[in-house]
């Protein structure tokens, strides 16, 4: 007897029969041993991710004399990278959290990869204000320790410190939720590799499960503290990136001082964590052969957010035209005139034409369902999120209040390579991730089907107990 599939849910899930077959299909790439594409690009990842690291041991030893850093653009590459990852990693608390708050179920199948993603970009961020320092042994004084005086060392003026303590707090909370969210799919895994007889897989998965049993009341909490998690992450969808936004309004730079940052940060970050997903979905799917859970409804819903919040990042630009012109502020007319037509004129208009342009082809359907055009304007998305950092930092900088302190800013090889670095990191992470741990929220997925009630050895044999 075959499972029906609701109606509603139908779209989320697709020729799939059974909750057994669910199973299969998700622990199929733990269960088989690693293939050469897999091994290839791993290799590829982790050496590109020894390039960055050995970058970044250069820079230590020699200083940061050797980025292109000077006295009038002391913030380059650094935070410009520092801001684009922490953007990178919005979409997965917003999928995990507030998806889950508001019952949306196109969340289930993509859920896992968003929250992995949101750990391996955060651990990305939380490189660069430690090389921003230059002086990366003393990264120490970031934490509230207390001196022989009584007080503490760290200065609550810096908004260096509102960068950790927001790092701290998203990527302590992410790492919390995606880890809670993964135990009763670790238990299903170590059942299926004890019956495998793989004993030593199968101990490892249950030290990660902890124990589960899947009895009721195991259940229940497990619900309850999900709620309660999604709660609390969801402010950190607002406060995070208000906060990273305030490192530049609260200070007196024409084309930073501005009260529009905090919402249009929240938006650019999650415009742009949305694209980092398309882009590791149409992957994901195609490699794992997941098209079945990761359907083209799902891929259609991410184009549609990109949509609202590319058009919102889009009224941003037009907004700070806008407000530079009414203000009446020669400084600040003259640092967005700068940014469009200055040194720096390409970088604007390639952020432009990314930003606001380009994910305006979503709205047509046939280019939303197509992956290779999903997939280019994906990355377009990702490119233009960069450029978007590089030009509220590089061109509000390079012209100083007193023309004889203009500079410009030319990135070294060294800076180049440690960013390129993040990426080998981040995809290195990833494609461990997606080996060895479910890239599916199986659990979750499994609530999409609707079956009738069916003999408990029925069940049993087509996998419906929980840890089956």
């Amino acid at each position: 007897m075959s499972h029906v599939v609701s109606p509603i849910r139908q779209k989320w899930i697709t020729n799939t029969e059974t909750y057994g077959q669910i199973t299969a299909d998700v622990c199929r790439p733990i269960e088989s041993k690693p293939s050469l594409p897999w091994l290839f690009w791993t290799a590829v990842s982790g050496l590109v991710m020894l390039m960055g690291f050995s970058l970044i041991a250069w820079t230590m030893w020699k200083g940061i004399g050797v980025w292109g850093v000077n006295w009038t653009v002391g913030w380059a590459f650094d935070i410009t990278n520092f801001v684009f990852w922490v953007g990178i990693g919005h979409a997965g608390t917003l999928i995990s959290a507030v998806l889950l708050l508001f019952r949306q179920p196109w969340r289930n199948s993509i859920n896992r990869a968003s929250e992995a993603m949101t750990i391996f970009a955060v651990l990305c961020a939380a490189l660069f204000p430690l090389l921003h320092m230059g002086r990366l042994w003393l990264g120490l004084w970031f934490l509230p320790l207390p001196n022989t005086r009584g007080s503490l060392w760290v200065n609550f003026n810096s908004p260096l410190l509102w960068d950790v303590f927001a790092i701290s707090t998203y990527l302590t909370v992410s790492l919390v939720f995606w880890y809670l969210g993964m135990i009763p799919d670790l238990a299903t895994i170590r059942d299926r590799m004890a019956r495998a007889g793989k004993k030593i897989s199968a101990k490892i998965y249950g030290v990660l499960a902890f124990g589960w049993e899947g009895s009721t009341r195991t259940w229940s909490r497990f619900e309850i503290i999900s709620l309660i998690l999604s709660g609390l992450a969801t402010p950190l969808v607002l406060s995070v990136h208000s906060i990273v936004s305030m490192d530049f309004a609260t200070s007196v730079i024409p084309g930073w001082h501005t009260t529009i940052f905090p919402p249009y940060f929240v938006a650019g970050a999650i415009f742009s964590g949305f694209g980092m997903v398309q882009t590791l979905m149409i992957v994901t799917r195609k490699i794992y052969k997941l098209e079945n859970y990761i359907t083209m409804d799902h891929m259609e819903s991410i184009a549609k957010i990109v949509i609202a919040t590319g058009s919102l990042v889009g009224l941003a630009y037009t907004t700070e035209f806008f407000v530079a012109w009414y203000s009446g502020s020669i400084w600040e007319r003259y640092a967005f005139i700068n940014r469009a037509f200055g040194p720096y004129w390409w970088s604007y208009w390639a952020m432009f034409t990314c930003n606001v342009v380009t994910p305006q082809l979503f709205w047509f359907r046939k280019i939303r369902t197509n992956m290779v055009l999903t997939f280019i304007i994906s990355l377009f998305i990702n490119v233009g999120m960069w450029f978007e950092r590089f030009v509220i930092i590089v061109t509000s900088l390079h012209r100083d209040f007193l023309p004889s302190s203009w500079a410009m800013y030319t990135p070294t090889y060294v800076e180049a390579g440690i960013f390129i670095g993040t990426f080998g990191m981040f995809m290195f992470f990833f494609f461990l991730f997606s080996k060895y741990l479910p890239v599916i929220n199986m659990f979750e997925v499994k609530t999409l089907l609707h079956h009738p009630k069916k003999p408990s050895h029925i069940e049993e044999r087509e996998g419906l107990k929980i840890n089956a």
